[in-house]
């Protein structure tokens, strides 16, 4: 076993020193000479190909890896779509959020994936071949029962158990990024480590989008009955249920592959296993140390000023009459842009300071808060003027406005996974890169959970004719209230023979016992 003070004093010594020179404009530049491994910035683009052609296997292998782990983090981000349309309440959508806080709490199970593992294995494959097939098992198994889950005209959706269901494929899929990205720190050669992130971000963002919007058009019957089919039909092309079951196919088939014909790089960590303490130990050391509290507390804030744009915007802007499937599609133009986007920027953020293109995004990125919510109004009054059909040239706008947007999302994210992997030591790789991570994740994911939970509570509602009620037609239950507090009034005016004012109707309809009950069981109250 190694010694946890030499290890430490690496840690240390190697933090400081990168924290030090991405923080202090006044570092010295010879310093950046240090990092041979970085690639200049006025490398060629053939010099560029010649340096990756030596890792093209592994940097192939990583991509792989990313796009599955986006699958599942792209379904999870379709099911709340899929639930806005069902009229399902915001607070339910915060319930469904924390089906990402796997993503942001894995610290705590990290220095497992990192010291405990088979030698004879790989110490990366130990964790990625079983964690890949528990997820394409889960997936099928989950696609027999989502449809019963995701509830329909009749029965309302089960939120918990989704929650439950998708929190535990995140959790699989969570622990697999663990793994994976350790794994990165030495499939890669150690010039190229730099471009870790950068398969990180092509991969995941194909991956999503492959979970998203290949999904979301696949499932809109309008999408399929306008550009695929000849005769329209009532359902779209497939459902959750068909995607979640050839997508477990598709893990349980690639994971075989690398069982059997990629094997781990020793010799880039021939030290000996450490034990599960002494992961947690040095984990809590690393959070000592003062340069990391620093950059924590930082990260932790920081994406404050973008929670309600990234979290609600696309519920609200279903809301306000925006298909869902026209969201999904809007994906497509930016797809090009969101794998271009890496290559490009991680040309600026594999040097020494690669936080510098962070800092310089951020204002930007805030600012179109105010960009986004003026959409907001621009697509409810439209909504509201005309036919409801939004016109060609809102589209438009709203895709350029899309593309900017992404540009200062994607320098910030390809930033700040450079930095984690520059100061990451490959010792402890996996614990290591999976703290900073966490960190960087968590931002996002309190922020938009405590977001999406204070809509209602910001929001001021009424459903037209029923003030005496508390009823914010969020929900499907309370519009079905609704609906028979009306046809209640119609029955009980048509049997008096007479009309009768509408707040006198309410009252004749209250005296009714347990009328609220009732007014939910549509059977029971029409029998009554």
């Amino acid at each position: 076993m190694r010694n946890v003070n030499s290890n430490m004093e690496s840690v240390r010594d190697r933090l400081s020193g990168e924290a030090k020179r991405c923080f202090d404009p006044d570092t010295d530049s010879r310093d950046a000479e240090k990092f041979s491994e970085a690639p200049p910035n006025k490398t060629s683009f053939s010099a560029l190909l010649r340096k990756l052609s030596k890792d093209r296997n592994s940097i192939f292998l990583l991509m792989m890896l990313y796009v599955l782990q986006g699958i599942p983090l792209g379904l999870s981000a379709s099911v709340p779509m899929l639930l806005q349309a069902k009229k399902v309440g915001y607070k339910q959508q915060a319930m469904f959020s924390f089906v990402s806080w796997p993503f942001s709490i894995k610290l705590i199970w990290a220095p497992i994936v990192d010291t405990v593992y088979s030698r004879s294995f790989g110490r990366r494959k130990s964790w990625v071949v079983p964690l890949q097939y528990c997820i394409g098992t889960f997936m099928i198994s989950l696609s027999y029962m989502v449809n019963d889950l995701l509830g329909d005209q009749q029965t309302p959706p089960s939120i918990l158990v989704l929650t439950f269901m998708f929190f535990m494929l995140h959790f699989f899929t969570a622990t697999q990024d663990i793994a994976v990205d350790g794994w990165a720190l030495t499939m890669l050669s150690r010039e190229n480590v730099g471009y870790a992130s950068t398969c990180n971000t092509v991969g995941q963002t194909a991956g999503y989008f492959l979970g998203f919007t290949i999904f979301m058009a696949l499932e809109s019957k309008e999408f399929c009955n306008a550009y695929l089919r000849w005769e329209p039909q009532e359902t779209g092309l497939l459902d959750l249920q068909t995607f979640l079951f050839f997508w477990g196919l598709v893990f349980i088939v690639v994971t075989t592959g690398i069982l059997f014909f990629k094997s781990e790089n020793r010799e880039r960590h021939a030290e000996e296993k450490d034990g599960v303490l002494m992961g947690y130990r040095l984990l809590l050391q690393v959070l000592k140390l003062p340069a990391v509290q620093c950059y924590a507390l930082g990260i932790l804030t920081s994406k404050i000023a973008f929670a309600a744009m990234d979290s609600v915007t696309g519920l609200k802007l279903i809301e306000a009459g925006l298909p869902k499937e026209n969201i999904a599609l809007m994906a497509v133009p930016l797809l090009p842009l969101q794998v271009l986007l890496p290559l490009l920027i991680s040309h600026f953020t594999a040097g020494p300071r690669p936080l510098d293109v962070f800092f310089k995004a951020y204002i930007p990125r805030m600012l179109f808060g105010v960009v986004f919510a003026a959409i907001l109004y621009w697509t409810v009054r439209l909504g509201t003027s005309g036919t409801g059909e939004l016109p060609l040239y809102y589209y438009a706008v709203i895709l350029v406005v899309f593309c900017v947007h992404q540009v200062f999302v994607c320098s910030m994210f390809v930033a700040a996974m450079a930095f984690h992997a520059r100061v990451s030591d490959p010792a402890i790789g996996g614990t290591y890169i999976t703290l900073l991570n966490t960190v960087m994740n968590l931002a996002g994911t309190w922020s938009g959970t405590l977001a999406l939970w204070m809509v209602d509570s910001l929001s001021f509602k009424d459903c037209e004719g029923v003030t005496d009620y508390e009823l914010d037609c969020d929900t499907l239950q309370e519009l079905q209230v609704k609906a028979n507090i009306h046809r209640v009034i119609y029955r009980t005016q048509h049997s008096l023979g007479s009309k009768i004012p509408f707040n006198e109707s309410i009252r004749l309809v209250a005296q009714i016992d347990c009328l609220y009950d009732s007014l939910l069981a549509n059977d029971d109250f029409r029998h009554t």
